[in-house]
């Protein structure tokens, strides 16, 4: 392997004559990092914090973005029906808000890689505030089609937001803390969700009978997607980031459009078993519907909507800590992880979704739709199994996406090809989504649509199956990883330059 220098003095090491350049990766002796505030470690109580061009702030600082924008799109919808007592408006903005996500989501890698993490996320946090705003202006005006374009609008900018964070969260840690750093995300992210509930519950406490959601909910919404798209720019460039070992991150100096087109359809070809994953991609977000409107927009008053939506968002934060450690869980092969895994999701959604049926049974559209119907309290008899049900609900949603991610992380650290699976993941996502919530529009029965949860859940883990089986290996090598991204380059500009990092992510995401 020929050896030479780069223009600021580092190290690099060619594979060929004729390939791209690569930076030296393996840590040698004490970590050496450079002279720059980025780097630079502050100390509190006696506990040294890491530095800031560091995996751990780098998630940090991402989980809180999608905490402000993400976080209080959920919090909202986790209200049922946006927090309007007539669903229609929600139903629409949700259906375009899917419809372009899936388009844009299958193709945000593209975009991401070439624009850059930092202008993927704040242009994401704007789309969360224009789709708060248009409820504000709805409570107002009843403006079906300003709704309708915020969630249009909100599908392309969630889809290159969603993109940048699920490249930086499966391909900056290490392979042994994968699980960790997911959880650890999931965890803040929610949290917005939980404190975004608290804002409807506490206005709403003493309110028994149903109202809509007030203005001051709508604001407060709209303020913190607002503070959310601006801390996106406090980021550092991947080329930047510095794990605790001194590995560093795969960077292409100067990514071309072609080159990350090119570099969509190279992942298809050289990892194909990745259709197998399309099904638990589709059926990632069909729930939601399901959950928000039909269980708890349907059967609930607009006090006991907000307090199931606080507890339902505090365990998807328990679900992610359970699985996303068990993910790592030291001494045990990542192979046999992932087997059990599996089988702990499927026990999962079998239990849960069973209980769900039982439920089902209690109600139906006609009865939540007649408006003479009084919606349940808190303080009813018979509340506590629905709320349980509820919880749990959020539980495995959690445990559901958390997997998800960590079997994505573990077939290959190549940031490009990381960014291309979650473009894949968001954008199949979103089809699914944008399909449920138009079968709610269009009244589709509540049995029904439990079912089609309850099957599509089930069967895409065995259709899952053989790509947890066969595929997932006890590490990936860095050979293979690298392959991925010369095979890129050399089709669209054999002479460009690449910066490797041992196990991390590429170009600009």
């Amino acid at each position: 392997m020929a050896s030479t220098t780069d223009e600021k003095g580092h190290a690099t090491a060619n594979t060929r004559q004729d390939t791209p350049d690569y930076a030296s990766t393996e840590p040698t002796g004490e970590l050496q990092l450079p002279n720059s505030w980025k780097y630079r470690r502050l100390s509190i109580l006696g506990f040294k914090l890491p530095w800031f061009a560091s995996p751990p702030v780098q998630l940090v600082i991402v989980s809180f973005v999608c905490f402000l924008c993400p976080g209080m799109f959920n919090a909202l919808n986790g209200m049922g029906g946006g927090g309007q007592l007539d669903a229609t408006a929600n139903n629409r903005a949700n259906t375009a808000l899917y419809s372009t996500f899936a388009v844009v989501g299958f193709f945000a890698g593209t975009f991401t890689n070439k624009l850059g993490i930092r202008t993927a996320l704040s242009f994401g946090g704007m789309g969360y505030a224009v789709y708060v705003a248009s409820y504000l202006s709805y409570n107002h005006t009843e403006n079906l089609g300003f709704t309708t374009f915020a969630g249009a609008l909100l599908g392309v900018c969630a889809g290159l937001l969603w993109c940048a964070q699920g490249a930086i969260m499966m391909s900056y840690p290490t392979e042994a803390s994968k699980g960790r750093y997911i959880s650890w995300f999931w965890m803040i992210f929610n949290m917005g969700a939980v404190i975004g509930g608290l804002i409807p519950l506490g206005q709403n406490i003493k309110a028994r009978d149903s109202t809509d959601v007030t203005d001051g909910t709508y604001i407060g919404f709209l303020v913190l997607t607002l503070l959310g798209a601006g801390l996106a720019w406090t980021l550092v460039d991947a080329k930047d980031v510095i794990r605790e070992d001194g590995s560093k991150v795969i960077v292409m100096k100067h990514p071309s459009w072609k080159s990350e087109i090119v570099g969509l359809w190279e992942t298809f070809k050289t990892d194909p078993y990745i259709l197998a994953l399309f099904p638990m991609f589709f059926a990632s977000n069909w729930f939601y519907t399901y959950h928000f409107t039909e269980v708890n927009g349907a059967y609930f008053n607009t006090r006991t909507r907000a307090l199931n939506s606080v507890v339902y968002w505090i365990m998807q934060i328990i679900g992610a800590y359970v699985f996303g450690f068990a993910l790592d869980l030291k001494g045990v092969r990542r192979t046999m992880r992932a087997k059990g895994a599996w089988a702990a999701l499927f026990v999962l959604i079998m239990v849960v979704w069973g209980g769900g049926y039982k439920f089902q049974t209690t109600y139906d559209r006609a009865w939540a739709e007649n408006k003479k119907s009084v919606k349940k309290d808190w303080s009813d008899d018979g509340y506590g199994g629905p709320f349980v049900l509820y919880m749990f609900y959020g539980f495995s949603d959690a445990a559901w996406q958390t997997c998800v991610y960590w079997f994505m992380g573990s077939l290959t650290n190549n940031g490009r090809k990381l960014a291309n699976f979650a473009g894949f993941y968001k954008g199949i996502q979103s089809a699914g989504a944008a399909i449920t919530w138009r079968l709610d529009d269009v009244k589709t029965p509540y049995m029904n649509m439990l079912a089609s949860n309850w099957a599509l859940l089930a069967g895409s883990l065995v259709v899952a199956l053989p790509v947890i089986l066969w595929k997932v290996e006890d590490s990936v090598s860095l050979e293979k990883d690298i392959a991925f991204t010369d095979k890129t380059i050399e089709e669209v500009a054999p002479k460009a330059h690449v910066t490797e990092a041992h196990h991390g992510v590429d170009g600009k995401v």
